[in-house]
């Protein structure tokens, strides 16, 4: 089964929805396919206080349930699918969807965002889902009165701890460096806040837990100074890693220009992409900022551009 449009945009968040809001008021009918995450990485974030509109804050999803409901109310369609496959190679392009339906698509604007990086600790694997975890919204209340862990030094890393504090007796928070990389305004909470305790000039060496029958939990997490060698264990229940995110960038592998890091590359002040027709938004070639107010702005920005593109060529 096949059809035709005029727009495909690939995943959701603030670039897909606001790619979409653009499209459908420049009469391109489009169809977003929004993937696993319905609204991308700001549906696990518990408190936005930076996007427009919303001078008191909000919760991450309450801010997409916003977005998702403009761009709906504005004629874009919407599916709850997977794209599997994309053929770039010429127009109009050809993308397979998970149900085994194709796509086939004037121009497509590439709005996959990023997922949550692994350490790839000993024991990571075995406790993961139970105690080791890289989103403390998902997660964090299960660790109500306990003591916790989050592993990095940057924003992400920081908003975890300051969220966990609020649920936890006790978050300690390891990082390699001697100081944290993160903004001023959050590394100042989080040296205030009297239940967080940070481990500088450490890294994580191993997992620990048990197993009893069918049930397994985290006891702690071993950790080993930087310079010295020397290792430490802290007790706890809980093993958040934050150490930032990996562009959704492996479908496109082969067809799309990327950095070393996997990011999509545009062209200057532009979301046009080195295939004609083709056009990506968002954090997925954002690895400077990876802000959902930017990522709604480069949203737009695809949004014009496929529509002047497709202006252009009729």
């Amino acid at each position: 089964m096949s059809r035709n449009v005029k727009c495909l945009i690939i995943g959701s968040g603030p670039a897909g929805y606001m790619a979409g809001v653009y499209t459908a008021r420049a009469d391109l009918k489009p169809l977003l396919i929004e993937g696993m995450q319905q609204g991308g990485q700001l549906t696990i974030t518990n408190e936005v206080e930076n996007f427009p509109g919303f001078p008191g804050g909000a919760g991450g999803p309450v801010i997409m349930d916003k977005l998702r409901e403009q761009a709906l109310k504005l004629g874009v369609e919407m599916q709850p699918k997977m794209v599997t496959k994309v053929d770039f190679s010429s127009r109009p392009f050809h993308c397979l969807l998970d149900d085994g339906e194709e796509v086939v698509a004037e121009t497509v604007i590439v709005a996959t965002g990023a997922s949550a990086r692994w350490l790839h600790l000993p024991g990571e694997n075995e406790y993961r889902g139970f105690g080791v975890s890289t989103c403390a919204t998902c997660d964090g209340n299960f660790f109500r009165n306990r003591t916790t862990v989050v592993i990095g030094g940057g924003d992400t890393a920081l908003e975890d701890a300051l969220y966990l504090a609020k649920l936890c007796t006790k978050v300690y928070v390891v990082h390699r460096r001697d100081q944290f990389r993160g903004t001023v305004a959050l590394q100042k909470s989080v040296l205030a806040t009297p239940n967080i305790e940070v481990v500088w000039s450490h890294v994580p060496v191993e997992i620990l837990g048990e197993q009893k029958g069918f049930i397994k939990k985290v006891t702690g997490l071993k950790v080993k100074h930087v310079q010295t060698g020397e290792e430490r264990t802290l007790e706890v229940d809980g093993v958040f890693e934050a150490i930032g995110v990996v562009p959704t960038t492996e479908l496109f592998k082969g067809q799309l220009d990327m950095n070393e890091q996997g990011y999509l590359i545009t062209a200057p002040d532009s979301t046009r992409t080195n295939v004609e027709g083709v056009f990506a938004a968002g954090d997925v070639q954002d690895p400077v900022f990876r802000q959902a107010v930017i990522a709604a702005g480069t949203g737009s920005m695809a949004g014009i551009e496929a529509s002047r593109f497709l202006m252009e060529k009729e």
